[in-house]
């Protein structure tokens, strides 16, 4: 059997790593985890929220590396396509990928004003103005999504590359208690029972409390 390792960051803190780390588990992908201290100058770019395409998370397989969000997606859907990570349809597929890919390219306001922190709750957040439109638009695609395909996950009964590119976004919905429609909430709530992110989850809130310079005021 080929050795997988993924390098990654904090689970608490790092969406960027969450992403890859959900990534290979849709893909059915036998790996270790390999995690970086936070006191590594790339990890805490990553982590303060500077860049999404430092090399973590960063899987090494079969003799590849390959870093970067999408570019993970792409290498373990060809690496493994009966996995179903895309939608079959053309048209479902076509649509998948260009949420995803707007998620990994866009968003910056939101990141940045909700910066992703499982363990943190606010229950009374002031979101900063610039960020409102991005919250809008991401509602916008959900419940595009959901209206098309008919649920529980974004493509339908199976989660995607794009339920793993927006769960960290469900997070921070949840810390800073964006209000959301039910179908939105329902959403979310299936990505928060999907296996694979309570287990990151329950890793996450087992992690120590080290990046208090990320709680920023805007």
């Amino acid at each position: 059997m080929v050795q997988a390792t993924l390098t990654i960051s904090s689970k608490n803190y790092s969406s960027w790593s969450l992403r890859g780390w959900l990534l290979c588990r849709l893909a059915g992908l036998d790996f270790e985890e390999k995690p970086v201290s936070i006191d590594d100058p790339g990890t805490r770019q990553e982590l303060l929220l500077l860049s999404p395409t430092v090399r973590v998370p960063r899987l090494a397989h079969d003799g590849v590396e390959v870093w970067d969000t999408l570019a993970i997606a792409n290498y373990l859907h060809d690496t493994f396509p009966d996995a179903g990570m895309f939608p079959a349809d053309r048209k479902a597929r076509a649509h998948c990928r260009a949420i995803s890919g707007e998620m990994h390219s866009g968003f910056f306001n939101l990141r940045s004003a909700l910066p992703m922190n499982i363990k943190a709750r606010h229950a009374a957040f002031k979101v900063f103005s610039g960020a409102r439109p991005d919250i809008a638009h991401v509602k916008e695609i959900w419940g595009d999504c959901l209206r098309a395909y008919g649920g529980p996950f974004l493509f339908g009964d199976a989660p995607s590359v794009a339920d793993a590119m927006f769960a960290p976004v469900c997070t921070r919905f949840r810390t800073y208690a964006v209000e959301l429609e039910p179908p939105l909430a329902a959403y979310c709530r299936t990505i928060f029972d999907w296996e694979p992110m309570r287990d990151w989850e329950a890793a996450a809130m087992a992690e120590p409390d080290e990046m208090a310079e990320l709680e920023v005021e805007f």
